[in-house]
């Protein structure tokens, strides 16, 4: 491997511009992974209302297992990204072969743990007996494949610690290909393929990942020479686990908050019939695409800052800071334009019973104006994360859901019934994002002194 301060790419340069450039080629990889989910609603809402709702409930589920991948990822990320800064060659391929170790260990039990649990879960989510057997269908294989989905997370995480935004991005860009060609072959059985309904949708996904995962090693592997071969001993085996653990567990601690917040919503809606359950499915679609870019920004963000502060140059990343939130909010209030607009259009393309189109709607006129904040809460908790305040930023989490989501959302429901938890949304949002800014100028002050 090159020396490790030579992939140091980040300590140097107009900031503006790094930041910028790495975002137009993470925003690609980003919006191809949003856009993976939303070729599978896509398709999918073409079966009827019943296969949408069914894959609505599963969206929960997926998201506390690619939260606790991004979480791995993450944690991964800013120890590789701060050895790197540092310029420690060995230490940058130890973190990275045991960091995706650890996550081969840990899918293999949500494997067990998932098959055996899926009708009391989702019966608990509030599915109806004529969801539940699309349900099965789809998590049996789904729960299958997950070292395909979690893995190649936590690898492209690494790649992306290195100030490598680019491969990354392709790699997602060549799932989410796979994926949009598979889908209807599978679903609607085109020519030699047997039609096999959502079935399909599930085994389009898990080849597609496949892929990720073949390609994500290989650059690791070959040409990154990130994995070491060396047998290691088991205590420096343990002390890379503890790192990348004590950033990443508070971190997949706190994403996995959000898709068990989204199960708790979800169950709330089903008492507005499935057609709400199918809107509220796609409309939360809908806003991980419009937050895509933020995402994005996120994702480099947190390997911008790890290496500033391991070669010690604070000044640049107080300015990363605020040339990101300002940016933050001029790129939502675009997207608020656009989606209040083109509102009834977007929801029309994912189905066309009137109610579920009425549900999408409804929540595209409420909650986006609110992304302005809730960007900026992303990129403040994705910050303290990177400066070793994982804690902090799941308290956040925390606070952002259980003390405002969750009890806005039930008064919310009492009073204006589904508008009601729509607004909730944004409320949460809003306030969460402004203390978000103050805790984390708060400490960055702190790391100065």
């Amino acid at each position: 491997m090159q020396n490790s301060r030579s992939k140091a790419k980040l300590i140097e340069g107009h900031i503006g511009k790094t930041l910028t450039k790495m975002t137009i080629a993470m925003t690609l990889g980003m919006v191809g992974m949003v856009a993976f989910n939303l070729v599978d609603t896509f398709f999918v809402g073409k079966l009827g209302t019943d296969q949408l709702a069914a894959l609505s409930f599963t969206f929960p589920v997926v998201l506390v297992v690619s939260s606790i991948a991004l979480g791995l990822g993450f944690g991964a990320s800013a120890v590789i990204s701060r050895a790197i800064g540092e310029g420690d060659n060995h230490k940058v391929q130890r973190l990275t072969t045991d960091s995706l170790l650890l996550s081969f260990l840990i899918v293999f039990g949500f494997v067990l743990i998932g098959q055996f649990t899926i009708e009391p879960l989702f019966k608990a989510l509030g599915a109806t007996a004529s969801i539940l057997p699309y349900i099965k269908t789809y998590m049996r294989i789904w729960y299958l494949g997950m070292p395909f989905v979690v893995v190649p997370m936590v690898g492209n995480n690494a790649i992306r610690a290195t100030g490598d935004a680019k491969t990354p991005s392709i790699i997602m860009l060549v799932a989410v290909c796979v994926n949009t060609v598979l889908d209807p072959l599978f679903i609607f059985g085109i020519g030699p393929f047997p039609e096999l309904g959502i079935k399909g949708a599930a085994i389009a996904t898990i080849i597609s990942r496949f892929t990720t995962f073949s390609v994500a090693l290989w650059v690791l592997t070959k040409r990154e020479k990130m994995i070491s071969y060396k047998i290691p001993k088991i205590s420096e085996i343990i002390d890379s686990w503890k790192k990348v653990l004590f950033i990443g567990v508070p971190i997949a601690g706190a994403r996995v908050i959000i898709p068990i917040t989204i199960g708790i919503i979800t169950r709330m809606v089903s008492a507005y019939g499935i057609t709400a359950v199918a809107g509220f499915g796609v409309a939360s679609r809908i806003e991980f695409f419009s937050l895509a870019v933020i995402h994005a920004l996120a994702s480099v963000f947190g390997p911008f800052i790890g290496q500033n502060i391991g070669a010690n140059k604070y000044d640049r990343v107080h300015t990363a800071i605020n040339i990101s939130h300002r940016f933050t909010i001029l790129w939502e209030i675009v997207i608020w334009l656009l989606l209040i607009f083109l509102r009834n259009p977007i929801a029309g393309i994912f189905n066309k019973d009137p109610q579920v189109i009425s549900t999408i709607a409804l929540y595209l006129t409420i909650v986006p104006l609110s992304y302005t904040l809730q960007g900026i809460f992303i990129l403040s908790t994705t910050a303290l994360n990177v400066m070793h305040k994982p804690l902090q930023a799941a308290c956040l989490t925390i606070f952002q859901m259980f003390i405002l989501y969750i009890p806005l959302a039930v008064l919310g429901s009492r009073l204006f019934g589904l508008t009601g938890i729509f607004a909730a949304v944004a409320l949460s949002y809003i306030i969460s994002g402004i203390i978000s800014r103050v805790v984390l100028l708060k400490y960055f002050r702190s790391e100065l002194v």
